[in-house]
């Protein structure tokens, strides 16, 4: 199985053309990109209200507890009983998994800013609109360890897209199952795997520049360390 694998990953081939590993990942991501933007839509404003208003907090973990539960393949299966093949069924199943960490992540960064800098800001004449200004800037942390958490779940599951003969990284799964080409499974599992975490590593970069004090090093300090001189 092994060896199967590092021959498809060794063929040129299989990298180019319409069903070639580069045009899957593709797939694969736009897939992913468009359920965790739909996730976005629905998340922050309620998790922006929530955290600013502090209202419907019981309200909002029980719904994103509830989405967490709801199995991504049956409820797909499902979509697409009810609204027949195509992308719309897998995104929307996807989108269920991109809410409760987006969600969480939105509504935890808002509560946990200083009461002081609200007050603040209130104290200032600040209307409303730039206060919660003041507490996205504060909660970016807590957004983007939201983001980082929905990205690498939908990213995890988008290989279900390929159950209903979309395309994607789950082509591999799926079609080496069906040929019982288990080097193919293999190929499909690493991908996923590697792409998953090649994003992750990606977002915690950013989560590390959103952190209070964070600031990019100087022209001088990033020859120093270009140079090896540290």
């Amino acid at each position: 199985m092994l060896a199967d694998m590092f021959a498809y990953f060794a063929e040129a081939e299989n990298w180019l053309g319409d069903q070639g590993i580069l045009i899957r990942v593709g797939q694969h991501l736009w897939y992913s990109f468009i359920a965790v933007v739909l996730g976005a839509v629905i998340a922050v404003p309620a998790g922006i209200y929530v955290g600013h208003t502090g209202r419907g907090q019981t309200l909002i973990v029980t719904a994103a507890n509830s989405l967490r539960a709801i199995p991504s393949l049956g409820l797909m299966t499902l979509l697409v009983l009810f609204m027949g093949l195509g992308l719309l069924p897998p995104v929307l199943a996807l989108v269920t998994l991109a809410v409760p960490p987006l969600l969480a992540g939105v509504y935890s960064g808002m509560r946990s800013v200083d009461r002081a800098v609200v007050d603040a800001a209130w104290a200032m004449g600040m209307a409303r609109r730039q206060v919660i200004g003041v507490e996205l800037r504060n909660a970016l942390p807590g957004m983007v360890a939201g983001l980082r958490g929905a990205t690498l779940q939908v990213i995890a599951t988008a290989m279900i897209a390929a159950y209903v003969n979309l395309g994607g990284i789950g082509r591999y799964i799926f079609d080496g199952l069906a040929l019982y080409d288990y080097g193919r499974v293999l190929v499909g599992a690493v991908l996923v795997t590697v792409l998953a975490l090649t994003v992750d590593g990606l977002l915690a970069v950013v989560g590390r520049l959103v952190q209070p004090g964070a600031k990019a090093p100087s022209r001088r300090a990033a020859k120093t360390l270009r140079a090896g001189t540290v």
